[in-house]
């Protein structure tokens, strides 16, 4: 800016300088020409006033513009965005908000950081949306299980960088704090957690693998000073196992299959059993209530006749005897006058006759005989 002011100077006192040697020329003609002979040297006049306000002012205004493009003694942060100052080499310990602010050129510098939520996906194969903003694609973790064979592990960490301590953490860790951080705790984290199993069983714990490495992950980022990261989420994606051993799971589950099928036939069998085995108690059951039924028919019926021979029983006299013999003895009568060779057989006691005989009739009449 310096520089521009003097330079401004310098061309001003130009100008003056060439107007007042002009003037001096034309005063020395003008004195030739009327013949007045010479006369003595004149002072030249001097007019430092030619457009030296205006000027100077254009000038500045320009020099302070050029400064200000130049120098840029401000920045702007955006939102999602922190400002690390630096000044003389040394960060403040407070991150710049978003928004605009005015530095001092040289001496004071800017670094942006982002805040906003960051990727990284640990991958056998590079993915289409690797290269976007905010997206780190890095190899799958590989990791020895309990018997020393190589296992794959695909995993998407999803984290942020924390703005409240961004000038600490950028102070103490520096701007490549992703790798410093995040990358050696979540692989440190993934060969512990998957170490302690066998190939064959981490498919089946799956859900309780991919909890332990979340917590651990989580613990160990918190445990470190002012928490320079805040973890979003962490996502088991994929578990690659050798060929041997995703052959040996396949005919596992094969032969636990063929398992479950069997079971299915036995239970399916002991089923059938016990379907046909409750409609025969069924059948049974019902046969032995019909007989029953049958049973205690015949029995009320032969107690109902019994009482009802009681009560006639209880109900006779000789009297209604002899009465019911007369009455029986009529029509006897009465057959033998239509049927004169017919005999009568009595009991023995009086009773009324039990007996007819037809001699009529030749099978009768030799029965008889």
């Amino acid at each position: 800016m310096k520089e521009n002011i003097l330079m401004a100077s310098d061309m001003n006192d130009y100008f003056n300088k060439k107007k007042s040697e002009d003037g001096f020329k034309k005063n020395s003609s003008n004195s030739g020409g009327n013949g007045g002979g010479p006369k003595g040297p004149q002072m030249p006049d001097l007019n430092f006033n030619f457009g030296g306000g205006k000027a100077a002012l254009m000038y500045f205004i320009i020099a302070a513009v050029l400064v200000l493009v130049l120098a840029k003694p401000f920045t702007i942060i955006q939102e999602g965005e922190r400002g690390i100052l630096s000044t003389n080499g040394k960060y403040s310990d407070q991150a710049l908000l978003p928004g605009l602010h005015f530095i001092i050129p040289v001496i004071q510098k800017v670094y942006i950081v982002d805040t906003k939520v960051r990727i990284i996906n640990y991958a056998s194969r590079i993915e289409t949306n690797s290269h976007a903003s905010g997206i780190i694609t890095k190899p799958a973790i590989t990791v020895l299980d309990k018997r020393g064979l190589p296992v794959s592990i695909e995993l998407t960490v999803q984290y942020r960088l924390n703005a409240q301590f961004a000038a600490q953490t950028i102070s103490n860790w520096g701007f490549s704090w992703e790798d410093k951080i995040i990358n050696p705790v979540v692989r440190d984290v993934v060969r512990n957690v998957v170490g302690k199993y066998d190939a064959e069983s981490i498919p089946v714990e799956r859900n309780t693998i991919a909890a332990a490495i979340e917590m651990g992950i989580s613990d160990n980022i918190k445990s470190l000073k002012n928490s320079p990261a805040i973890l979003q989420s962490i996502q088991l994606r994929d578990i690659i196992l050798p060929e041997k051993v995703k052959d040996q799971i396949e005919r596992v589950q094969l032969a636990k299959q063929e398992v479950q099928r069997a079971e299915q036939e036995v239970q399916r069998a002991k089923q059938e059993a016990l379907k046909r085995a409750a409609e025969a108690r069924g059948i049974a059951e019902k046969a032995r209530i019909e007989a029953q039924g049958k049973a205690d028919a015949i029995t009320i019926e032969a107690k109902a006749n019994a009482a009802a021979n009681i009560a006639i029983a209880k109900s006779l006299t000789l009297k209604l005897l002899q009465l019911e013999q007369m009455k029986v003895q009529s029509k006897f009568n009465d057959a033998l006058r239509e049927n004169k060779d017919a005999k009568i057989f009595l009991t023995p006691g009086g009773s009324t006759p039990n007996i007819w005989v037809d001699m009529k009739n030749a099978k009768q009449r030799t029965t008889a005989q």
